[in-house]
Order: C-alpha cells, then structure tokens, then sequence
C-alpha cells in the first residue's frame, strides 16, 4: 500500500527542483509559464507569483489536456519551460509529476511561495 510520502518521493525523484533565486531570474528574464497549484484561499491569504496563472494542483489534468476543450488552458503547451510553485512545494511536485507522465516535457518545481518572496520575487494579490 502506498502512502502520501511514497507519492511526494516518487514526484521529487522525478521533477527537477529549482532555486527560488534561480526562479526569480527565469521570471524576470520572462523565461517560462509560471503555475501557482494552490487553491484560491491559500493564494488569497499570501498572494502568488506575478503574472503566474492560477490553476489548482486538483484541475491540472484537465486543464492541461487538450482533449477535454471545456476546460483545457492554451498555456499548456509540450514544449513551454512550466515553474510550478505552491505553499511548500509537495503539490508542485506531485502536480509536475502528473504534467511529465502527460507528455510535458520541461517541468520545474521551484518550490514554495515563502522561498519565492525571500527571494525578492515579484508578487501580486
């Protein structure tokens, strides 16, 4: 039987982590499509990433899959550089890790938003 923390090892194993501070350079550098997967209280409460879309970690499969039009977002694209930011980092891995077995190739997990703002990264409410 699998556990929670067998699924966050198996997403840190295989999603790349990033530096907040390398993060903050891709952003300011406009690299990449910028993902908070948190849910709108959490991001409510702290704010997000500057220009980061919002899409919740429980709605990536659909809006990440073309094949479901009524909900599928255009920022998903294959080959886009996609930073994945939620409170602590756990749900941006376990989101990329759902991303990469979709055929997303380019996926980072940078983390979460406290690591972000240390960092001196733009925000927004």
């Amino acid at each position: 039987m699998k556990t929670a923390q067998n699924y966050l090892d198996a997403a840190n194993a295989d999603v790349p982590k990033m530096d907040a501070k390398d993060a903050v350079a891709k952003h300011d550098a406009g690299n990449g499509v910028f993902i908070d997967v948190r849910d709108s209280a959490g991001i409510a409460e702290s704010g997000t990433i500057k220009g980061a879309h919002r899409i919740p970690r429980g709605l990536i499969e659909f809006r990440a899959d073309p094949a479901v039009e009524a909900m599928h977002d255009p920022v998903f694209q294959k080959d886009a550089e996609i930073y994945l930011i939620c409170g602590a980092g756990g749900q941006a891995a376990l989101a990329g890790k759902t991303l990469k077995e979709m055929g997303y190739s380019n996926v980072t997990n940078i983390g979460g938003f406290t690591a972000w703002k240390d960092a001196g990264g733009p925000t927004e409410a």
